[in-house]
């Protein structure tokens, strides 16, 4: 969907590009922890480290300002070449 948008608009002048996070520090988050640590009747730190952190390289959850900071690059004149593309701010999830 997004490189459909990215091509269609094109001409407008209008770029269209997806962000894919790892997990960030949100409520949402913090809800999912709990339950996660209830379902696999491990801690709440277990969930984090071995479950939500294991497969990034950095391991830690993303700032919701780090989602942003990206949001208003994207937004910027600076990145008015940037279109149809998928980006990872994912702490090294893909780089493995």
């Amino acid at each position: 969907m997004t490189k459909v948008v990215a091509l269609e608009m094109a001409e407008n002048n209008i770029t269209c590009n997806a962000i894919c996070p790892a997990y960030v520090r949100t409520p949402l988050v913090e809800k999912q922890i709990a339950d996660q640590a209830r379902v696999h009747g491990i801690s709440e730190q277990d969930v984090v480290q071995k479950i939500m952190l294991g497969p990034a390289a950095i391991r830690r959850m993303l700032e919701p300002r780090e989602v942003a900071s990206l949001v208003v690059y994207l937004c910027s004149d600076d990145a008015a070449g940037i279109t149809g593309a998928a980006l990872d701010i994912d702490l090294g999830w893909t780089a493995r």
